[in-house]
């Protein structure tokens, strides 16, 4: 199966780099200013799971690509998903399946609207991961997995090919019959977590040793569910338990990777996991906390552009 990674950075160079270490046929699509990093140092990956290192693995830019793909793995921040869209098409052909790991659900409607929802798959990754100053990418901890399926809950032919091609790698594989549910789930979860680190501008532990942090919290993760709920796709009481548990935890150090993007002066996505949240939430009653935490992204993104 011949693999094309979008990206090289930390989710990609990640995945893309343990399928590579696995034998498989991956291709990373990069920028020119990426592509020259590893041209002179190399992809490397450093990890809990043990490390790996590519000297020269193949890599393409856009204007580079030659002809279909069977698998494109889609890793990219949600505000570069229009120009990674036109990136990708010479690389769609009538067989071509995306599978994204991108957060919540937009980026499906933009796919879908794009190549078809025949060719998209739903799809979501847990890891946390960084590249560093000299282009190294280090995982943080010992979670690295991807969840993946039809968006229909059916069992293909072709889902079990990408199964069979993203199995045996230095990672967690999920072939999932629930994949919609499961992407909500951890949208459920990661709105909650961004919006409230980013508003507090704090961790979790910082949040909770606040007077009120507790019941703001509890408040986001109520906006989340609510919206959830709406939609049809309410996680379950095991899964609002476990969220609650990590989003409340004594002493943690747990921030989301927006609320560090933020505090560099980065973009953040906040129209994709915050903003697109509210809009689905028109029969989900009153998003105060949510509306909040948006407002307080928009206003940095606006003082940012200027």
């Amino acid at each position: 199966m011949r693999i094309l990674v979008v990206g090289a950075g930390a989710t990609g160079g990640y995945f893309g780099g343990r399928l590579l270490e696995a034998g498989r046929d991956v291709t990373f699509l990069v920028r020119p200013g990426r592509a020259r990093q590893i041209a002179e140092h190399g992809l490397q990956i450093r990890s809990p799971a043990g490390d790996a290192s590519f000297p020269s693995p193949p890599l393409v830019q856009a204007s580079q690509i030659d002809g279909p793909y069977d698998l494109i793995l889609l890793s990219c921040k949600a505000y570069h998903l229009p120009q990674v869209m036109e990136d990708i098409a010479p690389a769609v052909g009538p067989q071509t399946v995306i599978l994204p790991v991108l957060n919540g659900m937009r980026h499906l409607d933009l796919l879908d609207a794009r190549f078809g929802a025949e060719r998209v798959l739903g799809g979501q990754c847990i890891i946390a991961a960084t590249v560093d100053a000299q282009g190294i990418v280090r995982h943080l901890n010992t979670n690295h997995s991807i969840t993946f399926g039809e968006r229909d809950g059916s069992r293909t032919q072709r889902s079990e090919r990408i199964a069979d091609a993203l199995s045996d790698a230095t990672f967690d594989l999920r072939h999932s019959a629930n994949i919609v549910q499961d992407m909500w789930d951890k949208w459920v979860f990661l709105a909650s977590l961004a919006a409230i680190t980013c508003l507090m501008r704090a961790p979790v532990g910082n949040i909770m040793a606040a007077p009120g942090g507790l019941d703001a919290t509890l408040g986001m993760l109520d906006n989340a569910y609510a919206v959830a709920s709406a939609n049809g796709h309410a996680p379950s009481e095991v899964v609002m338990e476990r969220a609650k548990g990590v989003l409340t935890e004594q002493g943690s150090s747990l921030s989301a990777s927006m609320m560090r993007d933020l505090e560099q002066g980065s973009p953040v996505e906040a129209d994709h996991v915050v903003g697109d949240m509210i809009a689905r939430g028109k029969d989900a009653g009153d998003l105060t906390m949510l509306r909040l935490a948006f407002a307080h992204l928009k206003a940095y993104e606006a003082r940012r552009a200027a």
